[in-house]
């Protein structure tokens, strides 16, 4: 890996860490401008939209964060294990994923793909659907 790129890899890592309101427009120095961003709910590109999710995150849950857990890098891309903690309505939840980061000559992410699993951390631990969610997974767990 670069050396510019472990310190953009770095700089975008405190970003998140110390993630707010007031910081989401600071993306700008992290990701390209048509950077693509892709988790289980969202598809997007462009340095908009990825600040409309972030936006959207801070107007729907209560107290969000970042917790980076591993990291592991190799030349141009990072995989990241990290924890998301955030309410919702008094009720806290912690999401368990991770990151695969692709970065461009500059130092700047070009592609961003989140991987975890909102059957199991988030719909499962959600009153009413939580239930149901649970029954559908035992349908199909191998016993």
């Amino acid at each position: 890996m670069k050396p510019d790129t472990h310190l953009a890899l770095q700089n975008l890592l405190d970003w998140y860490a110390t993630l707010s309101p007031q910081t989401v427009s600071s993306s700008r120095r992290f990701y390209s401008a048509d950077a693509r961003f892709k988790d289980p709910f969202n598809d997007v590109a462009g340095i908009a939209a990825i600040e409309n999710i972030f936006t959207h995150m801070f107007k729907h849950t209560e107290h969000p964060r970042f917790v980076i857990r591993e990291v592991l890098i190799d030349d141009d891309r990072a995989m990241i294990t990290w924890d998301f903690e955030f309410g919702i309505r008094g009720a806290q939840y912690v999401v368990q994923g991770a990151s695969r980061l692709l970065f461009d000559q500059e130092g700047k992410v070009m592609d961003h793909r989140d991987y975890w699993d909102p059957a199991e951390d988030l719909w499962g631990k959600m009153p009413i659907i939580g239930g149901a969610v649970t029954w559908l997974r035992s349908r199909f767990r191998c016993q």
